[in-house]
């Protein structure tokens, strides 16, 4: 099976050290981002190919880091190339975008979480269930997060919450270890009752299992009353310092035409934040 190779190239000569960098993870004992005070070009090479002398094997076992830490760093590789290839499109430098745009496709068809979800479909599609078991397994190995959609769907007392998460390559800074994921929820109210969201609670989780707790007053500045049968739809972000992560939570509501009804808790079901996205459907 062929190992995607990546290295880091300065536009300068010299044989100093490299600098530290607020992005984690790198490439050939060089830090992703920037090299003394220089930026770094990251060019995809030849694909590396294992002892077994051919093609592309169709099992997902691979000698190549399949660590979660490893996936952490590929995914920083990707969110950096893309960004320079925005750059590189931005400048007019067409040569150089299409270049990093071929790095691009290479490293996705040989990244081994895009490559075992592609397995894991095509097996469930040919009833192949025994290997698309394997396949999932290994991908909660190497990346547990990934088996999360990006979407979510939850329903508690008739009050129905989905969610959609989209990364935002023009607000991250990849090299610095900034991460912009945007959300879109709707709530929906199928209950016989009309209800108001008084409070929120997330729970995000970062790719290192870092977890935060954030509470508040209503959302987007609102403590929104959805009426039977009607919807309410707002747009947030959430900022992280890795690539992909997750996020999950509830809302606290109230019935607003029963006297004296007690508070209730409205399950937000957990959701994948990744700049590797998936095929979720928008709701």
């Amino acid at each position: 099976m062929h190992s995607l190779s990546l290295r880091v190239f300065t536009d300068f000569t010299g044989s100093s050290a490299a600098r530290s960098s607020p992005c984690r993870g790198g490439y050939g004992g060089l830090t992703l981002g920037e090299f003394n005070g220089k930026a770094c070009r990251i060019l995809a090479c030849a694909p590396e190919r294992n002892g077994n002398g051919g093609g592309r094997s169709r099992s997902s076992s691979s000698n190549t880091s399949t660590t979660p830490s490893s996936f952490l760093s590929r995914s920083q590789t990707y969110a950096l190339l893309k960004q320079q290839m925005e750059v590189a499109a931005k400048s007019e430098d067409y040569e150089e975008a299409a270049r990093i745009r071929d790095s691009l496709k290479l490293f996705e068809e040989e990244e081994p979480v895009l490559r075992l979800r592609r397995l894991i479909k095509e097996a469930v599609a040919e009833e192949r269930f025994e290997d698309a078991a394997k396949y999932r397994d290994e991908l909660q190995e190497i990346a547990p997060h990934s088996l999360l959609k990006c979407a979510s769907d939850a329903t508690t007392l008739g009050i129905r919450v989905q969610v959609r998460s989209v990364y935002i390559e023009s607000r991250s800074q990849p090299s610095k270890g900034h991460y912009f994921f945007a959300y879109r929820i709707r709530i929906t109210n199928n209950s016989e009752r009309s209800v108001q969201l008084l409070r929120r609670h997330w729970i995000i989780t970062d790719a290192n299992g870092k977890t935060e707790n954030v509470w508040g007053i209503g959302v987007i500045g609102e403590q929104p009353v959805i009426l039977p049968r009607a919807s309410f739809e707002y747009s947030s972000a959430c900022p992280l310092s890795t690539p992909n992560g997750r996020m999950e939570g509830d809302f606290e509501m109230k019935q607003i035409d029963r006297v004296g009804s007690q508070s209730f808790n409205v399950a937000i079901a957990p959701f994948l934040l990744s700049i590797l996205g998936d095929d979720s459907d928008a709701f």
